[in-house]
């Protein structure tokens, strides 16, 4: 079964119960939904928030790639990825992933595929906004993410850097 993947990015909030909703709709096969929210958190008090940048047309094309991948690989009836741009405070959320399959393991696994590749490839770049108005700067890369995407490598036409 072909599935048409929902990629939105956007600057406003999203409603994760509703997300599910919309996803398995009509969808009496599906037996397992997994999903994964992000949400901007304040290690120690000093955020004010941060700004997520995105490259657009060229971001929702590569996590579409992805969610077609993770449909080829695992039997997944239905996918979401939201991922917000724009100013984002501690407590709001950044990104959902939603997988959902007849079964717990492929929903998981196509949830996990999919989320792996949004933290590390898909061209978006926070920048911390400090408390005080300060520019926290920009976040880099984190070598235990692209750790997490390397056991994903086998996928037809997924690249590592």
């Amino acid at each position: 079964m072909t599935i048409k993947p929902v990629i939105r990015v956007q600057a406003n909030d999203f409603d994760i119960a509703r997300e599910i909703e919309l996803a398995t709709a009509g969808h009496p096969e599906i037996g397992a939904v997994v999903t994964f929210s992000g949400i901007c958190r304040d290690d120690g008090g000093s955020l004010a928030a941060l700004e997520l940048e995105h490259y657009p047309g060229m971001a929702e094309r590569a996590i579409n790639e992805i969610a077609l991948q993770a449909a080829e690989r695992w039997p997944l009836q239905a996918i979401t990825a939201i991922h917000r741009y724009g100013r984002v405070t501690p407590g709001e959320n950044i990104v959902l992933v939603l997988a959902a399959s007849a079964h717990r393991q492929a929903a998981f696994d196509g949830a996990a595929f999919l989320m792996d590749f949004l933290k590390s490839k898909a061209p978006f770049w926070k920048k911390l906004i400090a408390r005080d108005g300060s520019d926290g700067g920009w976040v880099d890369a984190k070598e235990s993410d692209d750790e997490a995407l390397q056991r994903w490598s086998a996928a037809e036409g997924f690249e590592r850097s």
